[in-house]
């Protein structure tokens, strides 16, 4: 069904660098090819890639150099030479797992084993908060807009100070969260009184309207709603953004997702599942009431679920997807003329890069060629004879774990096992090569030995034991 196209607003797309973060040649190539798919700003969620000084140095990735001051900045002029703002997004309460993980910060969590939740009691808290932005500000100058983060704020409450808050009668959880995004959003007007703020919206969607007046947050924030699911419910999102407007919150946003949304391993995605969720975003834009100013759309690819979770799907296997949802957006469906712009744009010859063809022409979309051999591993690792090879039924019949274990085995058969499974080694050994070998041009080589150790390692290991294991128990038949 076609509906109408994504009305007035912006097209946002996100960058989320706390996980395989580009290399700067890489993130300004994204950055041309974005530009010429229609976006019109990015939302960079840059984490420990910020190139934090003084006392909040040891914020700095560990694993990879931070991007410099340089870096950063080189990355803002090119994306305003091509027409994009950039709206830096800094978490404020939740996911502060890369700030709260470092020992001299134990102290300023909610609870000690949650690494993510700031405690909102401590002035410590909000001062360091208020440090991150600072640096984050200063080095983007002309800055107009500042996303404040504020989703998923687990374990609030269960604190001692926040308990004890807690136990003076009227007071609930839903003010307890209000009370610090509301500090936090004075002292950042008050530091920059020009700056619009944009917050996730999650931890208010259960609230009362009357709640939501009450707040101080009204005049102050801009709420992002987020939803990454196909099968977004349009009315209940629907019923949600009015309520936000009828509380005074009419500027509002929305958050799709062309990535990182499926699984928090996924590693190929699927176009299709991202663009259902952009219809339905659609649905939601056409059924809005006119009091509702919608600012624009963040169209989110996660790298990671949060700082400590593993690598979702990378760049180079995602661009198909965002260019597909970009053009839903424009078309109000992904019709043949849109796919035939994608695929046409991209050098492709399907929207769903594990089925687009192989190519001699080089990089027609940036990392490309790397997007086709992580497909052509994908599909390796996921075939059932590499998988599940432990179950097959010679290995089953001849060298079970009890024949294994008693070194009772029949040589000649558990040998021809030996030689399968050295060339299915030898294959996924040659393919992860080639993976690695181009994924360091675009990435650093940190990203490119997580990635590895994350999807090729654990299916490897299994077929190296059955080698070793074979070679110790032929040792005690054959003289």
């Amino acid at each position: 069904m076609k509906c109408p196209p994504w009305p007035k607003g912006k097209k946002l797309v996100h960058l989320d660098l706390k996980g395989a973060p580009p290399r700067v040649e890489y993130l300004h190539k994204l950055i041309e090819l974005f530009s010429q798919l229609g976006v019109d700003g990015l939302l960079v969620e840059y984490e420990d890639m910020f190139p934090y000084d003084g006392e909040l140095k040891l914020l700095q990735a560990t694993a990879q150099p931070a991007y410099s001051r340089e870096e950063v900045l080189s990355m803002q002029e090119f994306a305003r030479s091509k027409g994009m703002e950039v709206i830096p997004l800094v978490q404020t309460f939740g996911h502060m797992e890369f700030v709260l993980k470092h020992r001299p910060m134990w102290g300023l969590r909610e609870v000690a084993h949650c690494v993510g939740t700031l405690n909102p009691h401590k002035e410590e808290g909000v001062r360091l908060v208020m440090e991150m932005l600072r640096q984050v500000v200063e080095q983007h100058p002309g800055l107009n807009t500042l996303h404040i983060g504020a989703d998923e704020v687990y374990m609030l409450s269960e604190g001692e100070e926040s308990k004890l808050w807690l136990a003076s009668p009227g007071r609930t959880v839903e003010q307890l969260f209000l009370s610090h995004v509301a500090k936090v959003a004075e002292a950042i007007k008050k530091a920059w009184p020009h700056m619009t703020i944009i917050m996730w919206d999650d931890m208010m969607r259960g609230m009362s309207q009357d709640t939501l007046k009450a707040s101080g947050l009204v005049e102050l924030v801009q709420p992002m709603l987020w939803d990454y699911t196909p099968n977004l419910d349009v009315d209940r999102t629907v019923s949600l953004l009015e309520k936000y407007c009828s509380a005074g919150m009419s500027e509002l946003w929305v958050a799709s997702s062309f990535k990182g949304s499926t699984s928090v391993y996924t590693c190929v995605p699927s176009t299709q599942r991202h663009v259902e969720n952009h219809l339905q975003w659609l649905k939601v834009a056409a059924s809005l009431s006119a009091g509702i100013n919608l600012k624009g759309i963040a169209i989110t690819g996660w790298q990671r679920y949060d700082h400590l979770s593993v690598l979702c799907e990378l760049m180079p296997v995602a661009l198909p997807s965002l260019a597909a949802c970009l053009q839903t957006l424009l078309h109000g469906q992904l019709s043949a003329e849109a796919q035939s712009t994608v695929t046409e744009k991209l050098g492709i010859s399907s929207v769903e890069v594990e089925v687009m063809e192989r190519s001699a022409v080089d990089s027609l979309f940036p990392g490309r060629r790397l997007a086709e051999l992580i497909v052509e591993l994908n599909i390796l690792l996921n075939s059932e004879d590499i998988r599940f090879f432990e179950n097959n039924m010679i290995v089953r019949g001849w060298f079970s774990p009890y024949q294994r274990q008693r070194k009772m085995v029949t040589p000649l058969i558990t040998m021809q096992i030996h030689s399968q499974a050295s060339t299915y080694l030898a294959t996924l050994q040659q393919k992860a090569e080639a993976v690695r070998e181009e994924m360091v041009r675009l990435y650093p080589e940190s990203t490119a030995q997580e990635w590895i150790e994350e999807h090729v390692s654990p299916v490897m290991a299994p077929l190296q034991r059955i080698r070793e294991d074979i070679i110790a128990c032929v040792k005690e038949m054959v003289p």
